[in-house]
Formats: structure tokens, C-alpha cells, sequence
């Protein structure tokens, strides 16, 4: 099992964020990524839905592929089936993904801290029962920002990509202006918590929008430490050395628009078109 890949999954590129750290902190690791983009994205889709997806790709990552672990690359999968991942399949590492809520915490220096996220994840049981526990500490925007991650993913389509670049600037600036004021002066928002893997993407837009003084926090590296805790914890980390060439070692397939997942890896991973494939939808 050691040699085994760890597979990744989100309902389309946004999980490609947490797949840069996974490389970066697990450099002799192989991996398998799930861009279930021909139902992206989960944010607005039902619980059960979300639910069942997440189970049909877990099952399909292990029968076919024989992953010795699973990070979640998505908050709203997460929130929606993370616990029956864990009753199906006990003797799994399983590793999810939640709004960086703490680590924004140790950041702000005002307090007051935004958090942006899908409807489905900041509306979940499971975000709901992290913000009580911390309401004591400091005031938290909360902001569900539909129709972002949809922008966000059609931003490398080669025919709809300028068109969503331009609604995910509107978007941004519909939904932080709604949040409040940004900045570093009391009572104002000093830290934004990414709470979708998606609007890592989008950080070059929020910095023009907030400027270089308001703290972005994103959940990749945290995921990604806690992904190689376990993995040492269970002697399953992978030795031996880090492969020469990066797509040797990751496998992406996509459900949906191949070219569009072709070009998220080139432009963020800095991986070849042969790193990706079209496959058939687990189920």
C-alpha cells in the first residue's frame, strides 16, 4: 500500500488548489485527482446529491485505482458526506477539507474576519457547529457567494474563458462590497477566509479588489501537513526518490469539458495535456 496513490477529488478544478500543496509537502507521493466537473458545481446542488457523488467517486478511487488515502478537495463534499466516507470505508486515511476558520484566528488583528464560501457549504450543519464555537473570538462576515466557483471553473473553457474572468470580477465586487469594509483600521474586515477550494483562483482578482493589506487564508496547506501526518502515522508514506518529471506522478481525469481541465493543469500545476483524460462518471 505504501506505493499506492492518493486519490483527490472535487466537483471539478478548484481541488487542483489542495493538489499544489499536496505536491509540494508529499514530493515522492503519486497521485489520482477527480475533477467531477459534469455536475460542478457541488455548492449549489442538494446535500443528497453531493452526498451520493461523493460516495460513487470514493468507491470508484478505490476499486479501480487502489488509493491508499482520499482528501476531500472540496468544503461543501466535505460538510455533505464526510462522516458516511468515514462509517463506509473505517480503515481508510481519509482527509477532508473545511473553511480555515482558526488559522484566520492567528492572523487578524482586527477581529473581524470575512469568510466566502458556497451556498452549500457555509449553510451546512457541519460550518454552522465551527462558527459557534468560535463567535466568542471574533466577528465573522459570512458571505455565500453563488455562481463564483461556476465562473471560476469555466475561466480556463477556451470559448466561454474571458467572458467568465469578467463575471468573477463582478461577482467579487457584488459580494465583498456586501461584506462590509476591508482593511486594517478597527472594526474593519483585515483577514478573508477562502472558504471554496475554487476561489484560490480567483486571488489575483481579490487582491485588486482589496489590496495587498487584507490577509487571504485558504485551506490547501493545513490539508496538506495533516495529509502527510497520517500517512507517517500509518507507515504508509511513500520512500524513494521524487520522480524527475511531475506528470509522472499525477493522473487527472475529468467527467466533463477535457480541455478545460487540460488547461487548469497547464496553467496552475504546470502539467503536460497527456497528465489528463476523459473517463466515464463513476456512479
Amino acid at each position: 500500500m505504501t506505493q499506492s496513490p492518493i486519490g483527490v477529488f472535487d466537483s471539478g478544478i478548484g481541488g487542483l488548489s489542495v493538489l499544489q500543496s499536496l505536491q509540494v509537502a508529499l514530493p515522492a507521493e503519486h497521485f489520482v485527482y477527480w475533477a467531477d466537473s459534469g455536475h460542478a458545481p457541488y455548492g449549489e446542488k442538494t446535500d443528497l446529491f453531493v452526498r451520493q457523488r461523493s460516495l460513487a467517486i470514493a468507491k470508484h478511487l478505490i476499486d479501480k485505482h487502489h488509493i491508499k488515502a482520499l482528501v476531500v478537495a472540496c468544503n461543501t463534499a466535505t460538510a455533505a458526506a464526510i462522516h458516511e466516507l468515514r462509517a463506509q470505508h473505517p480503515h481508510l486515511i481519509l482527509i477532508g477539507v473545511e473553511p480555515a476558520l482558526k488559522p484566520a484566528l492567528h492572523i487578524s488583528q482586527t477581529r473581524h474576519i470575512g469568510v466566502i464560501g458556497t451556498r452549500g457549504t457555509l449553510g451546512s450543519a457541519k460550518f454552522q457547529h465551527l462558527l459557534t464555537s468560535l463567535q466568542d473570538q471574533a466577528h465573522f462576515s459570512i458571505q455565500a457567494c453563488n455562481g463564483l466557483a461556476l465562473a471560476i471553473e469555466q475561466s480556463t473553457h477556451a470559448t466561454l474563458g474571458a467572458q467568465a474572468s469578467q463575471r468573477i470580477t463582478e461577482l467579487l465586487q457584488t459580494y465583498t462590497h456586501e461584506m462590509g469594509t476591508f482593511g486594517q483600521a478597527p472594526g474593519q474586515i483585515d483577514t478573508l477566509v477562502l472558504g471554496c477550494t475554487h476561489y484560490v483562483f480567483a486571488e489575483p482578482a481579490l487582491r485588486e479588489l482589496l489590496g495587498p493589506q487584507v490577509h487571504l487564508v485558504s485551506t490547501g496547506e493545513p490539508v496538506a501537513r495533516q495529509t502527510r501526518r497520517l500517512l507517517e502515522a500509518a507507515s504508509q508514506l511513500r520512500q524513494g526518490p521524487r520522480p524527475h518529471a511531475l506528470a509522472a506522478r499525477v493522473q487527472l481525469m475529468t467527467n466533463g469539458d477535457l480541455s478545460s481541465l487540460q488547461a487548469a493543469a497547464q496553467r496552475w500545476l504546470g502539467l503536460p495535456h497527456t497528465a489528463c483524460q476523459r473517463a466515464n462518471t463513476p456512479s
